[in-house]
Formats: structure tokens, sequence, C-alpha cells
């Protein structure tokens, strides 16, 4: 737990501290998630109000019971049984309304965080692990849960038992009332403090506990390295320090617990012998009955329970204004790259692209640009291959013409016009990408394919299936179609994967495509089955390919060869070793080779899935 999630360690982050008061101006936001179920929450609240005031009514049947019943030796008050009845139909209400309503702000909120990630730009997913926002999806939504569906409805059962029961105990005896409020409170709110102190000191064990299995992790994961350099031993030492450690750290939150739970008790028993003593003296007085005196014990249990929860459930609310502090973070995030105010439609045409003039770094790496002054003029139907080095500026032609990014200096145009004119989604439906290492979701070999397309009728998806060499190991399956292919494909071999994302596009049908490498690692039978292919696919259209195979690049209608975020080269594959410049080099050190990848060596079956 960081300091953010324990309103204990953060000095500001009580009711009167400025975070505490921001936290609750954060928390207030989810009373917007329950304006459209206005309706089920008055019930919810008007159900608690009845219950809670009902709940209050119990120590008063039980002084009617001791003083009629039992002393009066009388049954006729003891009918009072409908009363409970009332008060659990009313508890069922309250608690099934709130419960709905925690988990229907739960799915709503979920909705609009996961919608706003969404829409969100390339560059705001580099600065974030996906982890961190799958667990703010997870953790920090369920907690916004329990408060809306059990928090904030014992915090205001709580509110009203609380005062409902001092104003009652006054009633009944304002002396007793007195020397209760004078013990009984500070003895709850103490416990809560050292009930913190000793949480934080757990929290300490925990996080040794955590290093020391960090470290058991680390050797295991490395223990070919840890047995050739002989560091068992030490390994072993620095284990044992660790866990000799977090058993300093348990023993000395063992005496504290220990000492709290002892001094706890004792201080429990004294508050309610001095109760006791006083309230047996007054009755032996006459001053009060044995019924009064029962209730009164009953009221005094119920304001302490009623202010011990109220203690306890404002940790919950601060930790839970955290996380609600953190999803709408996100909510409230603003995408650098959005559809124009006035967006211009794309006009008709076969595809073409021009980058003028371009300069571009990305966000994280402002002092690095990618590209300097770049040109390039793709006329339509015509087949471009991008080459050069690492880091030359390949992959970022293609995110700014999808407009993943904006460029820095510049402009990139299709059909003539600036895409930050045009819709993204205008934009992106001209275009198709058959990558490297084709994304495919854990779903149906016909999900996958009409991933673009939701509208595609099952005619349409055989066609495009038979286009791209799919049909036939599609149907081969018992399922055919409906065959579920596991997280990211894993049920599909590389050579099948490719023929399905090139499903995937001919079915969208772009005017522009864009194809990074999809033929580099695989064998020769998928390449031959994945080329002819890709050459229905590309027929008629505009093609921008990332290039490190010499098949590929000798069939493109022009080369760009690019260095330094420039273009240092252009022409077809003969001009260029001709020339015996940048390009004739990538060749001859094999950048670009007609040899497969021995980093991404394909399965000699091209049947055989990919490993796991």
């Amino acid at each position: 737990m960081s300091q953010d999630d324990d309103p204990a360690a953060d000095p500001d982050a009580g009711a009167e501290g400025p975070r505490g008061r921001k936290r609750l101006a954060v928390l207030w936001r989810l009373t917007a998630l329950l304006e459209p179920h206005g309706g089920r929450f008055a019930v919810a609240v008007l159900a608690l109000m009845a219950a809670s005031l009902l709940s209050l009514v119990y120590p008063w049947a039980a002084k009617e019971a001791v003083d009629a019943g039992i002393s009066g030796g009388s049954t006729a008050r003891l009918d009072g049984v409908v009363i409970f009845i009332v008060h659990a139909a009313l508890v069922w209400i309250r608690h099934y309304s709130m419960s709905w309503l925690g988990e229907r702000v739960v799915a709503d909120l979920r909705a609009l965080v996961f919608d706003r990630i969404l829409q969100l730009p390339l560059g705001w997913f580099h600065e974030r692990r996906t982890g961190e926002l799958v667990g703010r999806l997870a953790s920090d939504v369920t907690v916004v849960e329990g408060v809306v569906g059990t928090e904030l409805s014992m915090a205001l059962r709580n509110g009203i038992q609380l005062v409902g029961g001092i104003v009652l105990l006054f009633i009944t005896d304002p002396r007793l009332t007195a020397l209760m409020l004078g013990v009984v409170p500070p003895l709850v709110l103490a416990t809560m403090f050292f009930g913190r102190a000793i949480r934080r000191m757990s929290k300490g064990v925990q996080d040794e506990l955590a290093k020391v299995s960090g470290h058991v992790q680390e050797s295991l994961g490395a223990i070919q390295t840890v047995q050739a350099f002989v560091r068992e031993k030490q390994e072993a030492e620095r284990y044992k320090v660790g866990v000799e450690a977090a058993f300093q750290r348990a023993l000395s939150l063992a005496r504290w617990r220990s000492s709290f739970f002892s001094a706890a008790t004792l201080a429990g028993y004294i508050a309610i012998a001095s109760v006791a003593w006083l309230g047996g003296r007054a009755l032996i007085r006459g001053d009060i009955s044995p019924g009064e005196l029962t209730s009164f014990f009953i009221y005094t249990f119920i304001v302490a329970g009623a202010l011990a929860e109220l203690a306890s459930l404002w940790g919950s609310l601060q930790r839970a204004a955290g996380a609600t502090e953190r999803l709408f973070a996100i909510v409230d995030t603003v995408p650098d790259l959005r559809d124009p105010i006035e967006p211009r439609p794309l006009p008709a045409g076969g595809g073409a692209i021009r980058f003028e003039h371009v300069d571009f770094a990305y966000p994280a790496r402002r002092n690095h640009p990618v590209l300097r002054d770049f040109d390039l003029d793709v006329a339509p139907g015509e087949v471009v291959a991008l080459v050069g080095p690492s880091g030359a500026g390949k992959t970022t032609v293609l995110q700014l013409l999808l407009r993943f990014f904006d460029v820095d200096q510049g402009r990139v145009t299709v059909e003539g016009v600036d895409v930050r004119e045009l819709r993204l989604a205008e934009l992106r439906r001209a275009t198709a990408m058959v990558a490297q290492e084709p994304v495919l979701f854990a779903g149906s070999l016909r999900d996958n394919i009409a991933y673009g397309r939701d509208d595609a009728t099952d005619a349409e998806i055989e066609q495009v299936a038979a286009l791209a060499n799919a049909h036939e190991f599609i149907t081969a399956f018992p399922q055919g179609y409906q065959t579920m292919i596991g997280e990211r494909g894993v049920k599909l071999s590389g050579g099948q994967k490719q023929r399905i994302a090139i499903a995937r596009a001919l079915l969208v049908d772009p005017r522009i495509l864009i194809l990074d490498e999809a033929t580099s690692n695989l064998d020769a039978g998928s390449e031959a089955l994945v080329q002819e292919a890709l050459a229905r696919l590309m027929k008629g259209r505009t093609t921008l390919v990332v290039a490190h195979r010499l098949s590929t690049v000798r069939d493109a209608d022009r080369i760009i060869v690019l260095d330094g975020g420039r273009v240092a080269e252009r022409g077809r594959h003969a001009e260029l070793m001709a020339r015996g410049g940048i390009y004739k080099r990538l060749v001859e050190h094999q950048v670009i080779t007609d040899e497969p990848d021995p980093a991404r060596a394909p399965a000699l079956d091209d049947d055989a899935p990919d490993a796991a």
C-alpha cells in the first residue's frame, strides 16, 4: 500500500487537510454516476433511514420486555416481534438496492474509463505500463464499488445510530450518559489510532517479506548464472539476512499487538464495569428500572459500535477517494490527437500519399528527432518499399500516416488533405495494416477476420479467406470458422496467422495498405502462400512496405532508403546496387537479405502451432 492509500501516513489526508478536501471533492463526483438511478438510490436511502431508526427501537423493546414481561409477569408487550420482521424487510431492501447501485456504478465506471483509454493517443501508452492500467480497471474500480455498494450505506446507518443512540441515552439517564461519553468514545478512538499504527507495522513486515520473495525469484530465475559463478553460498546468506530482518519486524509487531490487545481488553472491561457499577447503584436506589438499565447498556454498545465503524470507514473512504482520483485522472485526460472541430471529408481517390518536409521526435525523446526534413510522394496504386538500418525512421513513417502521432513540422496528406483535418476514423478506415507479427484476438477465426467490419456476411468472410489462401486450412478444423484460436492466436502457426491478417485487411477493402515485412519469419512453403495472398491484396492499392527481404524489395515500384531520419537514396534495386551507396552496404551486411532471421526462426512444419 502506498502513502496515497494510507490516510494515517498522510498528514494532509484528514478531513481538514487540503488533500483530504480534494479527495472528498473527487469522491463527490461519483454522484454523477448515480444520477441516472436516482429513484433506486432514493428507495435505498429511505429504507436505510427507516431501518436505522427501527434498530434504535430494539433497546426500548428489551426494556419493555424486562419491565413488563419479566418483572410485571405479563407477555402482552412481547408480541412486538412484528417490528423485527419489518426491520428485516427494510434491511433486505436497503442492502439489495445499495449492492445493485454499487455494481451498476462499477459497470458504468469501467465502461467510461476503458472507453477513454481506447481514445487516448499511442504516446500516452508509452508513458504507462499496461499492468498499471489493468490494475486501475480491476482494483481501483473494485474499491469504488465498496464505497457505493457498502461503505456509503454503512456510514449513513452508523451516523444515524450514533446520533439517535446518544439522544436516547440522555433521555434514559443523563448522568450515566455523561460517564459513558467520558469513557467509551476516547477508548474507541484510542483503539482506532493504535490499530492504524499496527497496520502500518504489519505493512512493514509484508514489505520485508516481499523483498525476500523478490530475492528468491531473482535467484531461482537466474540459477544457471548463480551456479556458474559459484554464488550459492552468498545468495543463501543474503536470503537468511532478509528472513532475519522480517523476523525482527514480526517480533516487534507481535509485542505491539500483544500490548494493544491486552490494554484494550483491560480498558474495555474497566469501562463496562464502571458503567455497570454506577448503573447498579442507580437501580438499587430506584432511580432506574431493570429494563432501563438493560436498554442503556444496549444503546451504549450501539454508540460504541457506530463510532468505531465511522472511524474505520473514514480510512476506507479516503482510500476510495484516492482510487476515484486515479480513475477520473484518466477520464479527464484530453487526447492530444482528436478529430478537428470542422473536419474535411476524405476525397475519393486511389490512395495518394505525400510527406512534405516532415520533422518529428517522439514526445518521450524530444531531444532525439527521428525524421528530419523528410519528403515522400507516393502515387495511387504505387508500391513503395522503405528500407534502412534500425532506428532510421521506417516505422515512424507508418505511424505518422495513420496519425498515431502528429508531425512537429511539415505535413502529411492523403488525397491532398492534411491528415490533421480528417476524422481519425475516416483516415484509418481508408488504411489497413498487415504486420510482421499480426495481432489476433482470443476468439473465433470468423471474429478475427471480421474484426474491421461487424456487418460482414459469412459469404464475404469466406470469400476473402479464400483470396488470402486461408479457407482451406480453416475448413480443415472441426469447427471451421467458429474455431477458437486462443490468446493472440496461439493455436495457429505463423503462416496461418498472416493469412488471417490478410483476410482481415481484404475485408475492409482499404485504398492504402501498410505491410510491415509480413513474410520475414516464414518458411518457404508458408511464404509462397502468403506472397500469393499479398499480391491479391496489393492489387490496385497504394502500398507502403517496411522491407528487410530482397524478394520484397525487388518487387517494389520504388525503394526509399532512410538513414538518420532523412531520405538517403531512391530508386529500384538494380539502380541502387549500381550506385554503391547505403543500400548496397545494407545488402552486403545482410540488413536486407533473403536469409531467414535466426532470432525468429519459424517451425519446420507450418501446420504446427507456435509455442505458447
